[in-house]
């Protein structure tokens, strides 16, 4: 559904900048002129307003000592995942419908070159950006409690507060369509005013080679982007942009139809699963 931290406004200091490591500085630079050129005339409006709001891709770059080479491959990995995501999202044009379900919840699809076939969520929850980050990233590993699609999602190693690298394990579709899939995943998670991302893409990791009898299946870039609705901050304008590769002799218009299902469905559960968090809260109360 993911680290080290940047910063999406410009006021980035001449000695901030100095102090920074080769490779955090040159990945900030390109990330940074990116988000300019986004943020030109024509660009969504959601960009401007984090940029506008947040320190999300460039605030408190330094060097990080006691990093291993490996550890700061995973950041960059996260790194650029969010950076991907982010320029895919921020561009309006060529979306297409897949779904509208009877709620509203809208799933789009686009073809991009070098990526193949994403597919972007779009749906309104009624709840706080605060409560939805704590379950999706604070609670990550009970994922497989209250969705059916996750059978197990476990940590594997995390390198500071933003980044971690996760082993998934997906359950087969309804009539085993599609059989289980795992994965290895890079997350890099940004809290950064009141907009939170959950970006990520598959990497390697020594604890999770391939695993006999699943198929090891690859996603990414992937995003989750929370942020308050305008009308009530209690709400939340949640997208979620999905882009995977299951492997295997699968038709396309099967993955197309169960990826989006997969996204319809996620929102469902995962509003249910709020609502019982609240219950029980209440409960807990009396």
């Amino acid at each position: 559904m993911l680290p080290a931290t940047f910063k999406l406004c410009a006021g980035i200091s001449y000695r901030h900048m100095r102090n920074m490591t080769g490779l955090r500085k040159n990945a900030m630079v390109a990330i940074h002129h990116e988000l300019n050129r986004l943020a030109g005339p024509g660009s969504s409006n959601w960009i401007n307003q984090v940029r506008r709001r947040s320190s999300l891709l460039s605030s408190r770059i330094k060097k990080e000592d006691g990093y291993s080479e490996e550890e700061m491959s995973y950041v960059k990995q996260g790194e650029d995942a969010l950076q991907k995501a982010i320029k895919i999202l921020s561009e309006q044009d060529g979306w297409t419908i897949e779904t509208v379900a009877a709620n509203g919840d809208k799933v789009l699809s686009k073809v991009l070159p070098d990526i193949g076939k994403v597919f972007k969520l779009e749906v309104m929850l009624e709840q706080h950006p605060d409560n939805l980050y704590e379950e999706l990233v604070g609670n990550m590993e009970q994922m497989g409690e209250w969705n059916p699609r996750v059978k197990q999602v476990k940590i594997l190693q995390k390198i500071g507060q933003d980044t971690m690298v996760t082993h998934e394990v997906s359950a087969e579709t309804p009539g085993n369509v599609v059989g289980p899939r795992d994965f290895v995943s890079v997350r890099c998670t940004k809290r950064r005013g009141s907009t939170c991302f959950l970006a990520g893409m598959s990497t390697q990791h020594p604890k999770m080679p391939e695993q006999r009898g699943v198929v090891r299946a690859e996603n990414g870039p992937t995003c989750i982007v929370m942020k308050p609705c305008a009308e009530d901050p209690n709400k939340t304008k949640f997208t979620w942009l999905l882009s995977l590769d299951l492997k295997g002799w699968i038709p396309k218009t099967i993955i197309n139809k169960v990826l989006s299902q997969t996204q319809v469905d996620f929102a469902s559960h995962l509003r249910q699963r709020m609502a019982n968090n609240v219950s029980m809260e209440m409960a807990h109360a009396c």
